[in-house]
């Protein structure tokens, strides 16, 4: 366990290595699930202002779940989440030429319409953080869809916090992030 200020970090964090392969999953993890994507407390009040801006990106299935359930709904254990479409897909999420799934939220950021990637909790995984009273656990989250990215992470020889630099550093900032990398590769062996 690392711990740094109120963050206490799995060694999975820095031990499992992982990198996303798309064309082997197909964006499974806006598919799969119990429910949409967690999202924190301001991403609500996001989400409900950018989604005039991000509507036209959105597959027509996604639209009408908005229009119907709201741009977030609630889970009983993960609490605020996206909505997502016949208890399957994410209503943000699109689907490509190639059948790969990704999410209109950020297609519409990479289009500089709006200024948000895309919720937290998708930009960190297969991070998934916690919060307790008093501190937040950071895990990372196995789940078979995930094989190939455990694989290709492997091959590549990429730890999971070094794939999510960028996330980790939008959730914590560079100082965490900094520290995190040092202490990790003071435990390489």
């Amino acid at each position: 366990m690392i711990i740094i200020d109120d963050k206490y970090i799995s060694d999975e964090v820095i031990e499992e290595q992982f990198v996303c392969n798309l064309s082997a999953c197909k964006g499974a993890c806006c598919v799969a699930g119990d429910c949409g994507a967690p999202l924190e407390k301001q991403e609500i009040k996001t989400l409900k202002k950018i989604f005039p801006k991000i509507k036209s990106y959105l597959r027509e299935e996604g639209i009408q779940e908005i229009a119907a359930t709201g741009t977030h709904t609630i889970d009983d254990e993960y609490g605020y989440v996206t909505p997502i479409v016949n208890k399957g897909i994410c209503a943000y999420a699109v689907i490509d030429e190639h059948g790969i799934v990704g999410c209109g939220i950020e297609k519409a950021y990479n289009d500089g319409v709006v200024n948000f990637k895309k919720p937290i909790s998708c930009h960190l995984y297969p991070i998934r953080i916690k919060k307790y009273e008093s501190f937040e656990a950071v895990n990372y989250d196995r789940w078979d869809i995930c094989a190939p990215a455990c694989r290709n992470g492997k091959k590549l020889q990429v730890p999971v916090y070094r794939f999510l630099k960028e996330a980790l550093i939008r959730k914590y900032g560079d100082e965490f992030y900094s520290v995190l990398d040092k202490i990790a590769k003071k435990a390489k062996p």
